[in-house]
């Protein structure tokens, strides 16, 4: 994710976010879902961390994780949920074989550049272990837009979404399907999909 305009809106809420989205990642279905399919002990990335709270409950849970997000303030808002390891870095980072047992992107890749998706999914893809576990969560639509306070979202259709994880041989096991208010105070349907390696 580079665009500035979204970073920015990121840093000035950061702490918004956190406290929008902390209770409802407390009772996160798929997070739950998630951390039943790992190994224990197992090593996962948090990619797009935002303020940390799924990465302090994969902590919580007895796994090593590993939190990045590309805002300075949500890293340091990750940085103090015990257990959590969090790092400055954006789905470019994402590099290396067979690294981790799961790999968490819960509504961060929605603000990457469609063009950008399919590179972005094999790095995740070879970074999984064998069997390893994904997730990722998207708003469902189509095109590329700004929402009111001007953050920019790649939409997602769900037959597109399922292509693109078949054709990095992600296998997917689970969906989740929802609606809810974001940040921008406007809700918007969701899905999310969980796929092994």
């Amino acid at each position: 994710m580079t665009d500035t305009e979204t970073l920015n809106v990121y840093a000035q809420k950061a702490q918004d976010y956190a406290d929008l989205t902390v209770e409802g990642t407390r009772k996160d279905k798929q997070l739950l879902g998630f951390l039943a399919a790992l190994p224990p002990g197992g090593t996962v990335l948090d990619i797009g961390c935002g303020p940390g709270h799924a990465s302090g409950q994969i902590a919580q849970a007895g796994f090593r994780v590993i939190a990045m997000d590309p805002v300075r303030e949500m890293v340091d808002l990750a940085a103090q949920q015990n257990g959590v390891s969090a790092t400055q870095g954006t789905f470019d980072d994402v590099t290396g074989t067979d690294c981790y047992d799961g790999i968490w992107a819960n509504f961060s890749m929605l603000h990457v550049p469609r063009a950008d998706v399919p590179r972005h999914l094999r790095a995740i893809a070879t970074a999984l272990k064998p069997g390893g576990v994904f997730h990722i969560g998207v708003k469902l639509g189509s095109g590329t837009k700004r929402d009111p306070i001007g953050r920019l979202y790649t939409y997602f259709t769900e037959p597109e979404l399922e292509t693109l994880l078949g054709d990095v041989n992600l296998t997917i096991t689970d969906r989740s399907y929802g609606s809810d208010k974001g940040l921008d105070g406007v809700m918007a349907d969701w899905i999310c999909l969980r796929a092994y390696g």
